[in-house]
C-alpha cells in the first residue's frame, strides 16, 4: 500500500473508533466505502473488493468494541446478564451468515443491500426515533432466536447489529443509555463470529491478494485499529458529554453521501 492509502484507513480508522464509542455502533460500515476506493486502487479482482471490504471492516470492529466495551464497563453502563442471553444466538447467526451466505451473493446484490442498509440506518439517526417501550424482555428461547436472527443481517452488511439491537432493547423497557452501552458488549461476538465464517467461507479463494485470510485484508486491519483502539475511549466518554441525538442526526446525512457512493457502485456491477 502507498502512504496515501495508508493515511486514508488510518484517517478511517480514528473516525470510526470514536463514532464506535460515541454512537454505540460498530464503526465498520463507515469504512466500508474508503476501503473500496483503496482496493480499487491496489487493484484487487473487482468480483471480491465489495466483501473483502465488509469483511475487513468488520474485523476491526472485533478490537474497536474492546476498547468502547471497557470504558462503558468502567461506568458499569453495561447489562452483562442480556449480553451473556443474547450472545449464544448472535454468534450461530454470525458464523452461518458469514460462512454459508456471505460468499453466494455476488458484488451488484451485496453493494445493493448494503447501500440500503446505510439509508436505513442514516434514516434512524436523523429522525431518532425512539420506539415505544412495549413490553419485558422475552425468555431464552426469545432472546436466542433474535440473537440468530441479527447475527445473520449484521453478518452480511458488515454491522455490529447495534441498529437492530438498540430499538429491541429500548422495546423491551432497557434504559437508552443501557442499551446503547449494551450493543458495544454485543458488537463483539457478533464480530468474531461473522469474521471467522468470512475466513473459513472464503478460505482458497483464488482472486483474494496476498495478505488476505479469507476475505479480510490485514494489512488494512492494522492500519484501522492502530489508531481506532485509542479513539473509541474518546467517542465513549463524549458520549457522556455532548447531545448525542444532535450528532446522530449530522451523523445519519453523512451517510446518505455514503450510501450515494454504493448505489454508484452497485450501479457499476449490474453494469448500468
Amino acid at each position: 500500500m502507498s502512504i496515501n492509502d495508508i493515511a486514508m484507513l488510518m484517517l478511517c480508522g480514528s473516525i470510526s473508533g470514536f463514532l464506535a464509542g460515541l454512537l454505540g455502533i460498530g464503526g465498520g460500515m463507515i469504512l466500508v466505502p474508503f476501503m473500496i476506493l483503496v482496493f480499487n486502487h491496489l487493484g484487487f479482482n473487482q468480483s471480491v473488493i465489495v466483501h473483502m471490504a465488509i469483511a475487513t471492516g468488520m474485523a476491526t470492529i472485533l478490537f474497536t468494541t474492546t476498547s468502547a466495551i471497557w470504558a462503558h464497563h468502567k461506568h458499569s453502563s453495561i447489562d452483562w446478564k442480556l449480553v451473556a442471553a443474547l450472545s449464544p444466538g448472535m454468534v450461530i447467526g454470525g458464523l452461518v451468515g458469514g460462512s454459508e451466505i456471505f460468499e453466494a451473493i455476488n458484488t451488484s446484490w451485496l453493494s445493493l443491500c448494503f447501500a440500503i442498509f446505510i439509508v436505513y440506518t442514516s434514516i434512524q439517526m436523523i429522525i431518532n426515533k425512539k420506539p415505544s417501550a412495549g413490553r419485558e424482555l422475552p425468555g431464552t428461547l426469545g432472546l436466542f432466536s433474535f440473537g440468530a436472527f441479527t447475527g445473520v443481517i449484521a453478518s452480511l452488511v458488515g454491522a455490529g447489529g447495534a441498529f437492530i439491537t438498540v430499538p429491541f432493547m429500548l422495546w423491551c423497557n432497557v434504559k437508552p443509555h443501557t442499551a446503547m452501552a449494551s450493543s458495544s458488549g454485543l458488537g463483539f461476538p457478533i464480530a468474531a463470529a461473522a469474521t471467522v465464517g468470512y475466513m473459513y467461507g472464503s478460505w482458497g479463494n483464488p482472486n483474494l491478494p496476498e495478505g488476505s485470510l479469507g476475505f479480510v485484508y490485514v494489512p488494512a486491519v492494522l492500519c484501522i485499529v492502530g489508531v481506532s483502539i485509542f479513539t473509541a475511549p474518546l467517542g465513549a466518554k463524549m458520549a457522556r458529554k455532548l447531545d448525542v441525538a444532535q450528532l446522530k442526526r449530522i451523523f445519519g446525512i453523512m451517510l446518505f453521501l455514503l450510501a450515494a457512493f454504493m448505489f454508484n457502485e452497485s450501479r457499476k456491477a449490474f453494469g448500468f
